[in-house]
C-alpha cells in the first residue's frame, strides 16, 4: 500500500520520571501538558509518521496544494479498493447481519461522502451519478435527506460491484477536475472538510475487513480473505505491571493536527494512581476464564451482560468455534488453530468486563489508558487490538458539535455506548493516535476488540 502520511505530526515527548517499587513494578509520574501524539508501542512506528498532508514546508503555492490534496486522494480510494479486490461480486453482496453492511454498499457510500459534502456543495454544475444513490448511500446524515434501512442493505442486488466501480470512477475523475480548477482560497478552505473525507474512508476501509470476515465466519465451508494470513503476535516485554501515580494531566487533542470533534476540547483531569497491566490479555487466559466456568457464572456478569451471553448463546469469543474438541477461530485467513500466545479478540466488552472480574482486576477508564500510552508503557497499544476501557462514550467538558450535517458524525451518538482505545490490525496505517475515541454498543463483538486490565491495588 502507499504510505498515507498525511495525518500527524511527530512531537518531542517529555520524559517521565521512572521508579521502581518494592515488587519490581514499574511506576511513572508523567509530566503534565504532553502535548505529542507518540506510538505507545515501539511496534507499531506507522502511528507517529510525519504528515505529508498536514505538515507544510514554508508558503505552497497553488498547484503544490492541490498535487498535495490528490495525491493523499487517491492514495485513501486505492487503499479501498485494494482491501475489496480479493473478494468476488457474490461476497461484496452479502450482509451477514444488521450492524454490518456489504463491502460494495461500503465502497458506494464512502463515494457519495465526497459527492454529497465536497462535489454536490462546493463544484458548480456537478451533477450526480444516479439521482437515487443519495437516498441509497447515505447512512445516518438525516439532515441530507432520506435513507435506505440499515438493515435491508444486503437485499439491494443492484447496482451490481461492476456499477459502484464506475460510480467511484465517475467521482474520483470530478474529484481531480475540481482539485485542478479550485483556486487556491477555496482549497485551502476545504481542506479540513477533504481530511473529514478522508479519514472517513479509512473507517470504512476498517470496517469493510471486519464487516466480510463476519460473513465468511456463517459459511459452514470458511473462506479465506487472505490465504496464509496469521493473526499478529503479542508482544511480551518488561514488567507485568506499570503503576500511574496520582496526578492532573491534559486529556484530549492539544495541537491543529487532524482529530474527530470527540477528541476535544483538551482539558484536565484527575487521573491515578492506577496500575495498568503492559500487556494485552491473550487466548491462553481467556481459554482458563473459559474452564472455570466464566461463561455460566452470573456472579461475574453485569445483568444486561449475562442475558445477552444468555440469549446468544456465548460460550467463547466471537469467531471462535469447537471442532472436535479443538478450539479454532475464524480470521482473515480462514479457519485456523488458536494461537495461545496471541491476543484475544472479537470479545464484548460484557466479556470483557467479566473476564475482569474473574481476574480480581478490572478495566481502565479511557483517561487511564491514554495517560499511560502517551507516557509510552503499554505494549501493543496500537495495531492488534481495539481496548475496551470502562468510560462511558460522552463528551468532553465544553464539546460542541459542528455545524452542518457534518455536526452528526459522533455527537448524537454518545449515549449508551462504551470508549476503546488504541488501534486494530484491520486499523489503515496513519489512522492511529494516542487521543482516538472508538466507541461501539457493550454486545458489539465482531471488530477486533480485546482489552488490558487495570488494577486499584497501588
Amino acid at each position: 500500500m502507499a504510505d498515507a502520511t498525511f495525518y500527524l505530526r511527530r512531537g518531542a515527548l517529555s520524559r517521565a520520571s521512572l521508579l521502581r517499587n518494592r515488587s519490581g513494578e514499574e511506576s511513572f509520574s508523567p509530566q503534565s501538558e504532553i502535548l505529542v501524539t507518540k506510538p505507545a508501542s515501539q511496534s507499531d512506528a506507522r502511528v507517529a509518521t510525519s504528515s505529508a498532508f498536514t505538515a507544510k514546508s514554508g508558503q505552497e503555492s497553488r498547484n503544490e496544494l492541490a498535487a498535495r490534496l490528490l495525491t493523499a486522494y487517491r492514495t485513501v480510494r486505492d487503499e479501498t479498493e485494494r482491501r475489496a479486490a480479493p473478494l468476488s461480486p457474490e461476497d461484496q453482496l452479502v450482509q451477514s447481519m444488521p450492524d454490518a453492511s456489504p463491502t460494495k454498499w461500503h465502497r458506494a457510500h464512502v463515494t457519495w461522502f465526497w459527492e454529497q459534502f465536497l462535489l454536490g456543495q462546493h463544484s458548480p454544475g456537478y451533477r450526480p451519478y444516479h439521482p437515487d444513490y443519495a437516498y441509497l448511500f447515505n447512512s445516518y446524515y438525516v439532515s441530507a435527506g432520506p435513507r435506505h434501512a440499515r438493515a435491508q442493505r444486503g437485499h439491494l442486488t443492484r447496482p451490481g460491484a461492476d456499477e459502484v466501480t464506475a460510480y467511484r470512477k465517475h467521482v474520483d475523475a470530478a474529484v481531480a477536475a475540481f482539485f485542478d480548477s479550485a483556486d487556491a482560497d477555496t482549497l485551502a478552505k476545504l481542506e479540513p472538510l477533504i481530511e473529514v473525507g478522508l479519514n472517513h474512508e479509512q473507517q470504512h476501509q476498517e470496517l469493510l475487513l471486519t464487516d466480510i470476515l463476519h460473513a465468511f465466519a456463517q459459511n459452514p465451508i470458511p473462506p479465506a480473505y487472505q490465504p496464509g494470513w496469521r493473526f499478529p503476535a503479542a508482544t511480551r516485554t518488561g514488567d507485568a505491571w506499570v503503576t500511574l501515580m496520582e496526578g492532573i494531566h491534559t486529556i484530549g487533542h492539544t495541537d491543529e493536527s487532524f482529530h474527530f470533534d470527540n477528541e476535544k476540547p483538551a482539558h484536565r483531569a484527575l487521573v491515578g494512581p492506577v496500575k495498568l497491566a503492559r500487556n494485552l490479555v491473550t487466548n491462553t487466559e481467556w481459554l482458563a476464564f473459559m474452564n472455570d466456568g466464566g461463561y455460566t457464572t452470573p456472579t461475574l456478569w453485569l445483568m444486561d451482560g449475562f442475558a445477552a451471553a444468555e440469549r446468544e448463546e456465548w460460550q467463547a469469543p466471537g469467531h471462535w468455534r469447537n471442532t472436535d474438541g479443538e478450539w479454532k477461530i475464524m480470521t482473515l485467513g480462514g479457519l485456523q488453530p488458536i494461537d495461545p500466545s496471541a491476543p484475544v479478540s472479537h470479545v464484548s466488552y460484557y466479556e470483557a468486563d467479566a473476564f475482569a472480574r474473574w481476574s480480581g482486576k478490572h478495566l481502565p477508564t479511557e483517561m487511564e489508558w491514554e495517560v499511560a500510552a502517551r507516557a509510552g508503557h503499554l505494549n501493543d497499544a496500537f495495531g492488534i487490538v481495539w481496548q475496551w476501557t470502562r468510560s462511558s462514550y460522552s463528551p468532553y467538558p465544553g464539546y460542541r458539535a459542528i455545524e452542518g450535517a457534518l455536526g452528526e458524525y459522533n455527537g448524537k451518538f454518545m449515549v449508551n455506548q462504551l470508549v476503546l482505545r488504541g488501534s486494530s490490525l484491520a486499523t489503515p496505517d496513519n489512522h492511529s493516535r494516542i487521543t482516538y475515541r472508538n466507541f461501539f454498543y457493550p454486545h458489539h463483538r465482531w471488530q477486533f476488540t480485546g482489552l488490558r486490565l487495570a488494577d486499584y491495588a497501588v
